[in-house]
């Protein structure tokens, strides 16, 4: 599977209630289980007006499939190429 990010323009995201956040969780567990294929959402970033969120499946247009079934916006779904962290300074000088 490869990993994906996806932005979401969420106008008022940033203060959107407990409550709130957990019918959108329900709402893409949903979206997640109808798939019928690999599919794992990993995690959601919440900052200003937009959700980052983590997927993992085999392609970008499942993410878009998952966001269209959940009725949640896509606005960014880029392929995640590479990680990295303070570690790879050390790692590549090595």
């Amino acid at each position: 599977m490869h990993t994906f990010i996806i932005e979401r323009e969420i106008a008022g995201a940033s203060q959107m209630s407990l409550a709130d956040l957990a019918e959108i969780a329900r709402t893409s567990n949903r979206a997640v289980d109808s798939l019928g294929v690999p599919y794992e959402w990993v995690t959601t970033y919440v900052a200003g007006d937009k959700f980052y969120c983590v997927h993992r499946t085999s392609d970008a247009e499942t993410v878009r499939e998952h966001a269209r079934r959940g009725g949640f916006p896509a606005d960014l779904v880029a392929e995640v190429v590479a990680e990295f962290g303070p570690r790879t300074a050390d790692e590549a000088a090595a």
